[in-house]
């Protein structure tokens, strides 16, 4: 371990960060994002998250737009918020911590964990930012996702 997390967590932190970052300048849902990079490349950005978080992330993004040909889509949650909009590193952390605990509980692959999170319905949940549960308990989060109810 170096610094404050688990490197791999870390690593988690940015693939998560990316696709978020990837979904705003395609304006694609989450899933779409996911779905379109598919497992090698998601595994890939995994593995190599502490590479590519020193190159710059326009950069970064772009060549995965690319490789994954990820079209321009018509979801801009960004344009519909009314209220103060999360950073894409912010919505990374939560979906970060969410993949962590699918993880584990559900006893998954880190990577197999990110299509789960991203292909349910608390990704649409997260993906609001007119509600306030994006920046709910992680646990609350989690939570959702296992019971599938919002409480």
């Amino acid at each position: 371990m170096t610094g404050r997390e688990d490197q791999k967590e870390n690593d988690l932190f940015f693939t998560c960060s990316l696709i978020e970052y990837i979904a705003r300048r395609t304006k694609n849902k989450r899933s779409v994002v996911a779905n379109s990079l598919g497992k090698t490349l998601i595994e890939k950005i995994y593995d190599l998250a502490d590479v590519y978080h020193s190159d710059n992330i326009d950069t970064v993004s772009e060549d995965f737009i690319e490789k994954a040909g990820i079209t321009i889509g018509d979801f801009d949650n960004i344009s519909a918020a009314r209220y103060a909009v999360p950073g894409h590193w912010d919505i990374g952390k939560v979906y970060k911590r969410l993949v962590l605990g699918i993880a584990r509980e559900k006893n998954l692959p880190i990577v197999d964990a990110i299509f789960e999170a991203y292909n349910s319905f608390v990704s649409e949940k997260i993906d609001d930012y007119n509600s306030s549960f994006y920046y709910d308990a992680p646990q609350n989060i989690l939570n959702a996702y296992l019971y599938g109810v919002i409480e």
